[in-house]
């Protein structure tokens, strides 16, 4: 058998190599792209309560005349003087921070011993995180839209014709947290797929 072979000893193939190989790939894909995504929520989060707690723009206007003299004021447009926005730094900056946190325990994670509950873990926070950062964007985009347009039928005056500025840097920063919504919910969905192929797997063995 040898002589015809010539001489040489038949080869062995190893077919569990090529799959291993493509595993390790696709991990290091999906580890990547949650990175990413982790690095633009955080950035838009961020982005999103700094334009907020920054905003605010003062403008001298006429208020009334007494004959031929106008009464002039100094009027400034702050976010503090709505408690939407406020509620609406406040819950960008605990996401933003929630953000922080699981970029770096995707980074450094690996060191400690919670590979099992981490995964399950980071999603509910994410849940959790989507759901606040929701209902605050909804609530300030709500108070934004009334000052944009104003209410006739309550009387209120809309103020975005006088401070511009203001509510051009608002509505920035609301862009930004809807952006930071659809990057969570994005993770959320690739945690979730994750987490049920955990559990196929593990049923299967």
């Amino acid at each position: 058998m040898d002589h015809e072979n010539g001489g040489r000893k038949p080869e062995v193939i190893v077919g569990s190599e090529e799959p291993k190989t493509h595993k390790s790939r696709h991990s290091c894909m999906y580890w990547g792209i949650l990175l990413l995504l982790r690095f633009l929520a955080l950035s838009a989060t961020v982005l999103a309560t700094l334009v907020m707690f920054l905003n605010k723009e003062s403008k001298t206007m006429v208020v009334a005349t007494i004959g031929t003299n106008p009464i002039k004021a100094t009027l400034v447009a702050k976010f503090q003087n709505t408690p939407a926005f406020v509620f609406f730094v406040i819950v960008t900056s605990i996401v933003s921070f929630h953000n922080l946190v699981m970029l770096l325990t995707e980074l450094f994670g690996h060191k400690f011993g919670f590979k099992g509950i981490k995964l399950l873990a980071m999603t509910l926070l994410d849940m959790g995180a989507v759901v606040l950062l929701s209902g605050a964007t909804g609530g300030a985009a709500s108070i934004a839209q009334l000052g944009k347009n104003g209410n006739t039928h309550a009387r209120w005056n809309k103020i975005c014709d006088k401070f511009e500025k203001y509510c051009g840097r608002g509505s920035g920063a609301l862009i930004a947290a809807f952006i930071g919504i659809i990057f969570l919910l994005v993770l959320n969905v690739m945690s979730t797929i994750a987490i049920h192929k955990n559990t196929r797997s593990s049923s299967v063995h």
